[in-house]
């Protein structure tokens, strides 16, 4: 399953900063609100410590680790839902995503303007918030004037999604009737979201304006992290034991972008497995609950069409008998059939037959 994330905020908050660092696609960043006109793509591998783990054991000729791929568009500003700095258009550009990364501004720095004059975090999330609940609802109000005439079912739904867009209201807890109707309209509001607050390299432990964006997350039941821009910009460009030894020295466990695509991962309910030969070791990404026949669509198509049957090892299982061949001498290996209900960590081949 591909995993793909939006990411929003003011200009100047570091978006292309932390955009640049995540996927290390060099987008442009400036201190001028609406420098990203086109949206900026970019692939960031998630780096699974399992896949390093099998590939010591394996020696496989390549790695493919899972990947997320980041859209970055341009600041939002208030009135974007409008027009305003084009922000109907670059809001087009995330309908697609499964989740919306919010980066706000909890750093000081008297060089890079703020477009509101000022560091007020409530403030910046309340702009995007309600242009993003604005645009939806222009979506909605076209789709609910065509409804009124041809769908009289179909616009009682539209006129209950609407209610809840004019008084504020993301659109969470939703019907079947109305989860289906916003999916199909796509829209952003609908979407999760991980409130990401920016700092300086001092701050990375969190500041008072971070206590503020941790408190709006919470009350929205909304993941939330605390990420230095800056330091993850040094990191993209640093190797593995540079980069662990800046880590420690920091006082932290894990870069922001692995913090961020576990929490990506726990939102969107996915699990990885993995296969492991001698021409690559790779990790894949599946929804919680996934047949063993469907996750073998995963690889391709055809091995789900001829499933035979999964042979299986758990992760812990293969690391202690210290690969397949032992595995299966020790009996650790499982053949299940089509409707087994995959594991995290599971290692696996695919019998098939087409």
């Amino acid at each position: 399953m591909s995993l793909e994330c939006g990411i929003v905020g003011l200009p100047n908050v570091g978006k292309s900063t932390t955009f640049n660092a995540l996927s290390k696609a060099n987008a442009k960043s400036s201190n001028f609100p609406f420098c990203t006109i086109e949206p900026n793509v970019g692939i960031a591998l998630v780096k699974d410590k399992r896949i390093d783990i099998l590939s010591d054991i394996v020696k496989p000729a390549s790695i493919v680790y899972p990947t997320v791929k980041f859209v970055d568009i341009a600041g939002l500003v208030k009135g974007a839902s409008k027009g305003e700095g084009l922000g109907n258009q670059f809001l087009s550009h995330i309908r697609d995503v499964n989740i919306i990364v919010h980066i706000v501004r909890c750093f000081e720095n008297e060089d890079i303007i703020h477009v509101e004059g000022s560091i007020d975090p409530k403030r910046d999330i309340d702009i995007i918030n309600t242009e993003i609940i604005l645009s939806d609802l222009q979506i909605v109000e076209n789709r609910l004037a065509k409804a009124k005439k041809a769908n009289k079912q179909e616009a009682a739904v539209l006129e209950e999604i609407k209610s809840k867009l004019e008084k504020g209201q993301k659109l969470y807890d939703l019907t079947q009737e109305q989860e289906s109707i916003v999916k199909e309209l796509k829209l952003i509001s609908a979407k999760k979201m991980i409130y990401v607050a920016n700092v300086d390299e001092k701050n990375i432990n969190g500041n008072q304006y971070t206590k503020i964006v941790s408190q709006i997350a919470s009350e929205e039941k909304a993941p939330f992290m605390v990420i230095s821009s800056k330091i993850e910009e040094d990191l993209s460009q640093m190797e593995e034991i540079e980069k662990k030894e800046y880590l420690e020295m920091l006082g932290l466990n894990e870069s922001g972008l692995e913090k961020l695509s576990k929490i990506a991962y726990e939102l969107l309910d996915l699990i990885t497995f993995f296969t492991a030969g001698p021409k690559e070791v790779r990790g894949w990404s599946i929804k919680t609950g996934t047949v063993a026949k469907k996750a073998a669509g995963e690889i391709h198509s055809d091995i789900e069409r001829g499933f035979i049957r999964a042979e299986v090892i758990s992760f812990d299982d293969y690391i202690k008998s210290g690969g397949e061949k032992q595995a299966k001498e020790m009996g650790l290996i499982r053949l299940e059939g089509k409707d087994y209900i995959m594991q995290d960590g599971d290692v696996v081949y695919f019998r098939f037959n087409v």
